[in-house]
């Protein structure tokens, strides 16, 4: 079962909510088309983000925030504007960490190598690396540690798998790794863990 999808927003939302710079205002108000895909604006006011490009009236300056990239706008609580449709519009990199996300989604329980993932997706494994961490602030591998735990989470709260059998069905070949892990990322055992959430359930 895939994890919660409010973790991969954890990762998308990093990279947005910038004060602009005088180029940037410029294409806005000139609805400059040539910077469609370089960078989105959201209006603090409406709640709405758009391309640059888009024949909505202008935008109060003070109220207008910077996102690179659609997930992060959305991220942030912005809903996509209906004229322009930014959310149709995606870069070849935003669309890789997409791809790569989704991948690691549907093989998280497997045994997990970057060149492997880069071998699906037709790339080379430096050039996944690189693209990821810029547009997310994190390595795949990272991602991939936490959807582990996230999904790890959920079968300590909701079913009868003991830690081992929990750790494995993660992914984790190492159950003393997947208790080191679980502790420095969660704060406690996965035992502590399962024991205060289930007392918290039954309040």
């Amino acid at each position: 079962m895939p994890y919660h999808p409010a973790t991969r927003e954890l990762y998308l939302g990093t990279e947005g909510g910038k004060r602009m710079i005088e180029e940037q205002w410029n294409a806005i108000i000139n609805r400059d088309p040539s910077y469609d895909g370089q960078f989105f604006y959201a209006v603090k006011t409406t709640g709405i983000f758009c391309r640059p490009s888009c024949k909505s009236r202008d935008p109060n300056r003070d109220n207008v925030l910077v996102f690179m990239t659609v997930d992060a706008a959305m991220a942030a609580g912005f809903r996509t504007c209906k004229r322009c449709r930014p959310d149709q519009f995606r870069r070849p990199a935003e669309e890789l960490v997409h791809k790569t996300m989704e991948y690691i989604e549907m093989h998280y329980s497997e045994p997990f190598t970057l060149g492997g993932v880069a071998e699906a997706l037709h790339i080379s494994h430096y050039h996944l690396h690189h693209v990821f961490k810029r547009l997310t602030g994190f390595t795949p591998v990272e991602f991939l540690l936490q959807v582990r735990l996230a999904e790890a989470k959920r079968l300590l709260e909701e079913t009868n798998l003991n830690v081992t059998e929990a750790a494995v069905s993660v992914g984790f070949v190492s159950v003393a790794h997947f208790s080191t892990v679980f502790r420095k990322q969660v704060g406690q055992s996965p035992s502590a863990y399962r024991n205060v959430t289930r007392n918290s359930n039954v309040r």
